[in-house]
C-alpha cells in the first residue's frame, strides 16, 4: 500500500501544480503550500550534501523541474490573491512586513541581492559546470567502454561486473546530459522571478489606483510590500535549489558525503591550520581592527592544528615481499624460517613468477584491487577458458631490475618484461602527441602509447585514448604469457588431478584409457600438445573417449592429438565463426597434393621437406591471403587435408601474428556455412 502511494505521489503532485495555475487557492492553503515549497528545497539541498556520488541522486534533474513548476504555480496563485484580495496569507505578509521591516526599499534591495547571488553567481557557474561535465562525460564514454572490454578480456572482471560498469557509464552520461538541460530550469526560474515581481508591482498599482481608488502611496504600501514578500518567499527556495544544482554538478565520486569529505580534507594539513591561526593573530594587531574576533578564531585554528595527528608516511606496500621472501597470489609471506628451509626455497625453481623493481612493491597493497587479487581473478578465468589451473604465482621484489620494471618468469626463465611507472597510467591511442611522456609500445598487442601522470587521466580520455592502470597492464601481460605457455605450465601432477576429476564423473572414460592403453605421461604429452595449439582441454571426457579409440590403433603422439582435435571439432570451429559463417583460406589442390608427397616422418611428428624458395613462396602467398582477409574485415582460418595439418601447423605461427590451421575433417564436423576468401598457391594468393 505504501509503495503504491509513493508511486502515485509525483503524478498527483503534477496534477496539483496544474490546478494551482487555474484554480483559486484560499490563503490558509497557500500558506501550507509555501511552507512545503521551502522545506522541499531544504530537503533537496541537504540530500545533495549527503550523497556520496552524483548518481546516487539521479532523480535530481526531474525533481528540479517539478520543484520549479511548483514554485511558479505558487507564484501564479499568490499573484491572484495579492491582486484580487490585497492579502495572500500570513507567510507572504510576514515576509513583506517582518523580514524586511515593512520597507519597500529594503525589500527591493534584499530581493535584488538574492537574485544576483542566484542568477549571476550560483546559476551561471552551475550551468557552465554542467555543460562542461556533460561534454567531457560523453567524450570519455568510448574510452571507458574500451577499458571495460579490456578488463573483461584480461579476466580482471566477470560478465556481470562488466554489465554493471557499462550500465554505470551509460547512467553517468545520461545524468550529466540531463543536468546540462536541467540547469536551464534554474536560470529560467531566476529570470521568471524578476519578471513576475515587475508585473506584480505594475499590476498592483493599476488595481489599487484604478479599481480601488487608492493613492499611489497607499497602493505601493499595500501591493508592493505583498509583492516583495511573495518574491522573497519564492526566491529563497529558488536559491536553495540553485545551490543544490551547483553541489550536484561539482561533486566528484567519493567514499564519503560532502561534510565528512570536507572535514577530512580540510584537516589533513596541520601547517595550513597553524599558519591560518597565526595570520588571524597578526590581523588582530592591525590598528582599528577588533582584536577579539580575530584572536578567538585564530586561537581555535591553532588549537585544532595541535589536535590533528601528523599523517603517517607511506611505507612499503602491505604484504609486499622482501628480497628473500615470497608471496603467492593472495598469500602473505610466512614468518621466520629455518635458514636451510629458506635456502631450499630460494633454490627451488617456481613455475610462474612476477619480479617487481623495488619501486613497484606498492602494486601489492593488500586491497581488493591490488596485483594479488587480480592474479586470483586471472587464474579463475584461465581455468574456465583453457581447462587448466595454472600454478600459484610467486611475487617478489628484485633489486636487479631497473626502476619501474617488472619481469615475468616461467620455470626460472624470463618470458616477458615491461614497465609500470609509479603514479602513472598507460594511455593507448593515435593522438597522444599533446600528452607528456615518452612514447612506448604496449607489450601484448604492440599498440602505441604513453605513460601519463595519473592526474591527467581526464585529459588523456579527451583525446580519445584508452587509459589503463598499472595493475591492468601487468595482469594483461601476464595473461598473454600464460596463455601462450600453458603447455609448459601443465605439470604431470595437474594431469593426475584432472584425470581423477574425470574419473569421478565418468569412470568408464578413464578406466578404459589408463593405465591399460596410455600411461599418465602419454596423456600428459597429448594435453600439452593441445594447449600448445591454444586448444582448451575443459571437455576432458570427450578427449579421453577419443584417445581410447585412437590408442587401440596407435599410440603415436601426433595421431592422438589429431584424434582429440577431431573430437573437439565443433568447439574448435565455433571459436573462429562469424555468426554461422566460417571464412577460410584453402590451398590450391595441385600444391596441396605436392605437399602431401613431401611429408616425412620425424621424431617430433611429420614435417614438410622442401627447398627454401618454395617454402618462402608459400608463406608469402599465405600472408597475402591473410592481409586481404583483414582488409575486408574478416578473420580467416587456413584449411588443409587432415594428413597435412600437423606439418603445416609447425610452419604457420599461431595468433596473434599468425593464422589458425584446421583440417577439412574438423571443419566439416559441424554444420557451418563455409566462405572461401582466398587460395594459397605458388606465386600469390588468389582471392576467391
Amino acid at each position: 500500500m505504501n509503495r503504491n502511494l509513493a508511486r502515485l505521489a509525483v503524478p498527483i503532485g503534477i496534477v496539483g501544480i496544474v490546478l494551482l495555475l487555474v484554480v483559486p487557492v484560499p490563503a490558509p492553503l497557500l500558506d501550507m503550500l509555501i511552507v512545503c515549497n521551502i522545506l522541499l528545497a531544504l530537503v533537496i539541498l541537504l540530500t545533495s550534501m549527503f550523497v556520496k556520488r552524483p548518481l546516487d541522486f539521479s532523480v535530481f534533474p526531474s525533481l528540479l523541474l517539478v520543484a520549479t513548476l511548483f514554485r511558479l504555480g505558487l507564484n501564479v496563485a499568490s499573484t491572484r490573491l495579492v491582486l484580487g484580495q490585497g492579502y495572500a496569507g500570513q507567510v507572504i505578509d510576514a515576509f513583506g512586513k517582518v523580514t524586511v521591516g515593512g520597507s519597500l526599499i529594503i525589500g527591493a534591495v534584499v530581493f535584488v541581492i538574492l537574485v544576483v547571488i542566484q542568477f549571476v553567481v550560483v546559476t551561471k557557474g552551475a550551468e557552465r559546470v554542467a555543460e562542461v561535465g556533460a561534454r567531457f562525460t560523453l567524450d570519455a564514454m568510448p574510452g571507458k567502454q574500451m577499458a571495460i572490454d579490456a578488463d573483461l578480456n584480461a579476466g580482471l572482471i566477470t560478465d556481470v561486473v562488466a554489465r554493471q560498469r557499462r550500465a554505470e557509464v551509460s547512467a553517468e552520461a545520461d545524468f550529466y546530459g540531463a543536468m546540462d538541460g536541467a540547469s536551464k530550469f534554474v536560470k529560467g526560474d531566476a529570470i521568471a522571478g524578476i519578471v513576475i515581481i515587475i508585473v506584480n508591482i505594475v499590476g498592483g498599482l493599476g488595481v489599487g489606483m484604478a479599481q480601488r481608488g487608492l493613492s499611489i502611496t497607499d497602493a505601493l504600501n499595500t501591493y508592493s510590500l505583498l509583492t516583495m514578500g511573495d518574491g522573497l518567499v519564492s526566491q529563497i527556495p529558488a536559491l536553495l535549489m540553485a545551490v543544490s544544482t551547483g553541489m550536484i554538478v561539482t561533486r566528484s565520486n567519493a567514499e564519503a558525503d560532502l561534510g565528512q569529505a570536507a572535514s577530512t580534507q580540510l584537516s589533513q594539513s596541520r601547517n595550513a591550520l597553524l599558519i591560518a591561526g597565526i595570520a588571524a593573530g597578526v590581523m588582530a594587531l592591525i590598528p582599528g581592527m577588533p582584536p577579539l574576533p580575530f584572536l578567538g578564531v585564530g586561537g581555535a585554528l591553532i588549537f585544532a592544528s595541535r589536535r590533528i595527528k601528523p599523517m603517517a608516511d607511506g611505507g612499503a606496500a602491505a604484504g609486499a615481499p622482501g628480497a628473500p621472501g615470497t608471496a603467492g597470489d593472495g598469500a602473505g609471506a610466512a614468518g621466520e624460517q629455518d635458514p636451510n628451509q629458506r635456502l631450499m626455497e630460494e633454490m627451488r625453481v617456481h613455475p610462474l613468477e612476477i619480479l617487481l623493481a623495488p619501486d613497484l612493491v606498492d602494486l601489492v597493497g593488500g586491497s581488493a584491487d591490488d596485483l594479488l587479487a587480480r592474479v586470483k581473478s586471472l587464474r579463475h578465468k584461465i581455468a574456465m577458458d583453457l581447462g587448466v589451473v595454472i600454478p600459484p604465482v610467486r611475487t617478489r621484489d628484485s633489486v636487479e631490475l631497473p626502476p619501474a620494471t617488472y619481469a615475468i618468469r616461467i620455470a626460472g626463465v624470463e618470458a616477458g618484461r615491461g614497465t609500470a611507472p609509479s603514479g602513472k597510467l598507460l594511455a593507448l591511442g593515435d593522438f597522444l602527441d599533446a600528452l607528456p611522456g615518452a612514447a612506448v609500445v604496449e607489450p601484448v598487442f604492440g599498440l602505441a602509447g604513453k605513460w601519463v601522470p595519473a592526474e591527467m587521466r581526464h585529459s588523456a580520455e579527451m583525446t580519445g585514448a584508452t587509459v589503463i592502470d598499472r595493475v591492468s597492464v601487468l595482469v594483461t601481460h601476464l595473461s598473454s604469457i600464460v596463455s601462450a605457455n600453458a603447455s609448459r605450465l601443465l605439470s604431470r601432477e595437474d594431469v593426475r588431478v584432472l584425470t581423477e576429476g574425470v574419473k569421478a564423473g565418468s569412470p568408464a572414460a578413464v578406466e578404459e584409457l589408463t593405465p591399460g592403453l596410455l600411461s599418465l605421461a602419454e596423456i600428459h604429452r597429448v594435453l600439452q600438445g593441445l594447449l600448445a595449439e591454444q586448444v582448451p582441454i575443459n571437455d576432458l571426457t570427450r578427449i579421453y573417449e577419443s584417445l581410447t579409440l585412437r590408442a587401440k590403433a596407435s599410440t603415436e603422439p601426433e595421431g592422438l592429438v589429431e584424434a582429440a582435435r577431431l573430437a573437439l571439432g565443433p568447439a574448435l570451429v565455433g571459436r573462429f565463426m562469424d555468426g554461422d559463417r566460417l571464412s577460410v583460406i584453402t590451398i590450391e589442390p595441385g600444391l596441396e597434393q605436392s605437399l602431401v608427397q613431401e611429408l616425412r616422418p620425424a621424431e617430433s611428428g611429420t614435417q614438410l621437406v622442401m627447398d627454401q624458395a618454395k617454402l618462402d613462396a608459400i608463406m608469402t602467398s599465405l600472408s597475402s591471403a591473410v592481409a586481404a582477409a583483414e582488409s575486408a574485415g574478416k578473420s580467416a582460418v587456413l584449411v588443409c587435408a587432415p594428413v597435412l595439418r600437423p606439418a603445416v601447423r609447425k610452419l604457420v605461427p599461431l595468433p596473434p601474428g599468425g593464422v589458425p590451421v584446421l583440417s577439412y575433417a574438423e571443419v566439416t564436423s559441424t554444420n557451418v556455412n563455409i566462405e572461401t576468401i582466398g587460395v594459397v598457391r605458388l606465386g600469390a594468393a588468389v582471392p576467391a
